[in-house]
């Protein structure tokens, strides 16, 4: 499959990836009171140079944010896919991926502060949504993507004293 094939197949699998995170952040919240995050608006407001606006008025600016920046990024678990990094090891990678890239942004912008310093609640919830993400968008990247034509060969391993 070619690259750009496996990339539109990945950018459908990351839509179903942020469908999902996002009606687990729903259910969550009904559970937990938690109010709406408006850190993806606080973001995107920063990167484009946009007037500080209220949350109230940033709704738009946080959905285009949090549906945007899942899908996009669905498109390189598409690659990865198609290039053999698949299941729930290339699902674990991803979710690392996506974990980079918001508080890549966040803390550039100054938007975010540093994720050990939140409350050790609000540092699970993100990483379960963000596995919810990375494990529904894997699963649909690896069911749209065909894998490599042959399986990657395996690396010969070590025992401590022996040649590898």
């Amino acid at each position: 499959m070619k690259t750009s094939q496996a990339a539109l197949w990945g950018i459908v699998a990351g839509a179903a990836g942020v469908a999902a995170m996002t009606l687990a952040e729903k259910a969550e919240q009904r559970l937990t009171r938690r109010p709406n995050s408006y850190m993806p608006a606080h973001t995107l407001e920063r990167l484009l140079g946009l007037p500080h606006r209220p949350d109230a008025q940033r709704l738009g600016l946080n959905w285009a944010m949090h549906w945007g920046t899942g899908i996009v990024l669905g498109a390189v678990r598409g690659v990865m896919a198609a290039r053999g990094l698949r299941g729930p090891v290339g699902s674990f990678l991803f979710m690392n991926l996506r974990l980079l890239n918001d508080q890549t942004l966040e803390n550039a912008t100054g938007a975010g502060s540093l994720p050990w310093t939140w409350p050790r609640d609000e540092q699970a919830i993100d990483l379960l949504h963000k596995g919810v993400y990375a494990f529904v968008a894997g699963a649909v990247a690896d069911r749209l993507v065909a894998g490599p034509p042959r399986p990657p060969m395996p690396r010969p391993g070590w025992t401590v004293g022996q040649p590898a």
